[in-house]
């Protein structure tokens, strides 16, 4: 071979192989630490995604949601088998509940009957299935996702960019169960995470080995910790007080790397004690309002995770049809997994 073509072939592995080590360095010496309220405002700012999609982009993460990606997710159904990820609403006041749905008969006739629903509280908070829009419901030194101001939210008396009609159309892509009762350490032998577990980055990595998956850019992740069954054995229990089982911050790291377009959990999300000093849900603002990924609360994913233990597949076709509340905060919500 030609002394002069050997030289430049060998330049060339020896710059790509200099450029692999210096790339896993680089990842290697990410620092992915989210303890102190320093940590949290640096990873607000590196992990933001106001203006990838555009100054005007309302959608936040779900722009990852491509038409292929939801083809994808349709080619998962092969059993045909439906599960609801949400619980039932919450009709009676209890020290977890931040609402109750009050349902009133209005009339009975032998032709038919009619009720009426109503809130009596949010349908935000701790017991409501819900979907939490980007814009507005968390902000970040006064501002939503893309930089929504809430001085133009008060003048607006609601959301007015990047609210829950953003969604009108549905929620359709792939789904993740990760079950954090299957870590190793995490769960009681009545199977749940006790308050307070926090579920990390690492615990996401594990969990993709342990289950056979691996999270893509468009993916919707759900976290199943048990608060459920826990609730049903031992009864409700004061949340700030008993504390929470849920995602650590820094989480949010592997969301931003994967492309996670939204999160889900059958409480709110976050670990709390949050272990980040001075903030109560740093996981809530990161997603919303820093990389505008959307956030499914109090789910119920008791009865999904044993669905994909007994068929050995922890994906699946998800889909989400929020009400269309124009400049809204977000929608009580009954998402489906179909697998």
């Amino acid at each position: 071979m030609n002394p002069a073509l050997v030289s430049k072939i060998s330049k060339i592995v020896l710059m790509t192989a200099l450029a692999g080590l210096v790339l896993s360095q680089s990842l290697a010496q990410t620092n992915r630490t989210i303890k102190t309220e320093a940590d949290f405002d640096r990873a607000m700012e590196e992990l933001s995604n106001w203006g990838r999609w555009g100054a005007d982009d309302e959608l936040g993460a779900a722009n990852l949601i491509t038409d292929q990606k939801r083809k994808q997710a349709v080619a998962l159904v092969t059993e045909g088998i439906t599960v609801s990820l949400a619980h039932n609403v919450n009709e009676v006041d209890a020290v977890d509940a931040s609402g109750a749905l009050k349902r009133t008969v209005l009339s009975v006739r032998p032709t038919g009957a009619s009720d009426q629903y109503q809130y009596t509280g949010s349908y935000h908070g701790t017991i409501h299935s819900h979907l939490d829009a980007v814009g507005c419901h968390i902000m970040y030194k006064g501002k939503g996702y893309n930089g929504v101001p809430w001085e133009e939210v008060e003048a607006a008396d609601g959301c007015p960019k990047s609210s829950i009609i953003v969604h009108k159309d549905g929620i359709l892509t792939r789904g993740i169960i990760f079950d954090a009762t299957l870590l190793p350490g995490k769960a009681t032998a009545q199977g749940w995470l006790e308050p307070g577990t926090a579920i990390t980055y690492d615990d996401l990595v594990a969990l993709e080995r342990i289950q056979g998956v691996k999270v893509e850019p468009g993916d919707v992740i759900l976290l199943h910790t048990g608060r459920w069954k826990r609730r049903e054995a031992v009864g409700p229990w004061i949340l700030r007080e008993g504390g929470v089982a849920g995602y650590h911050a820094d989480v949010a790291y592997f969301m931003k790397e994967r492309g996670v377009s939204f999160i889900g959990h059958d409480l709110w999300n976050d670990v709390t004690p949050s272990g980040v000093e001075n903030v109560f849900l740093p996981l809530h603002s990161l997603a919303l309002a820093s990389m505008g990924v959307g956030i499914f609360d109090n789910l119920d994913l008791g009865e999904v995770a044993e669905t994909a233990a007994r068929l050995n597949r922890y994906q699946f076709m998800f889909t989400a049809a929020p009400l269309r509340i124009e400049m809204g905060m977000g929608s009580p919500i009954n998402p489906i997994a179909t697998f």
